[in-house]
């Protein structure tokens, strides 16, 4: 990996702006790693690497994905906007060199969320959601718990992107749902009321 070389490739595909985010994204991710004894490399390599095929357009997106081998499915019809977390994956793999599996799954995983997260996606997860330019009803609160505890953290993201979506009358990715509920079991102790 050549993180120097790999800034000048990905930032001619995703912009200044994109790539500004996810500099922040990847300086907040480490520090979150530090805060919860994790890995703070690995941190910074996955938000780094998180963005690397945000693709705006969509014959391009697909194309990138036809090169890198990721199937399109009808889901991604629906919600385009999340293939770049599956592709971004398999780019630093096949691209980039991450070999590492968990940097690879916080990448894939970092819009959608899955059940069984990791401490390392969770905190991929919230990096991207909460990092420090984001400005939304709530982020304070999502950035006060994302200190306290990565469950209740990643529950009200969850929810609130959840409700955004329902708001927006956009589709909701099966493996979000899964997390929400997945996380609703764990801020409950595995009641659910």
């Amino acid at each position: 990996m050549d993180i120097t070389r790999d800034k000048e490739e990905i930032q001619s595909r995703i912009g200044q702006k994109r790539m500004d985010h996810v500099l922040r994204v990847a300086d907040y991710a480490k520090d979150l790693a530090v805060h919860y004894g994790l890995d703070p490399e690995k941190a910074y390599l996955a938000g780094f690497y998180h963005d690397c095929m945000k693709i705006r357009d969509l014959d391009l997106l697909k194309k990138a994905a036809r090169d890198l081998g990721l199937e399109w499915t009808e889901e991604f019809d629906q919600a385009p906007q999340v293939v770049h977390g599956l592709l971004g994956a398999l780019a630093a793999e096949k691209m980039y060199g991450v070999r590492d599996r968990d940097i690879l799954n916080a990448i894939a995983y970092h819009t959608t969320g899955r059940a069984g997260m990791t401490d390392l996606e969770k905190i991929i997860y919230l990096a991207d959601y909460a990092e420090p330019m984001r400005d939304f009803d709530g982020v304070d609160q999502v950035r006060k718990e994302i200190k306290e505890d990565l469950d209740q953290a990643m529950y009200q993201a969850l929810n609130r992107t959840i409700q955004y979506l329902i708001e927006k009358n956009s589709y909701i990715t099966i493996k979000s749902l899964e997390a929400r509920n997945d996380f609703l079991k764990k801020v409950n102790h595995g009641k659910i009321y």
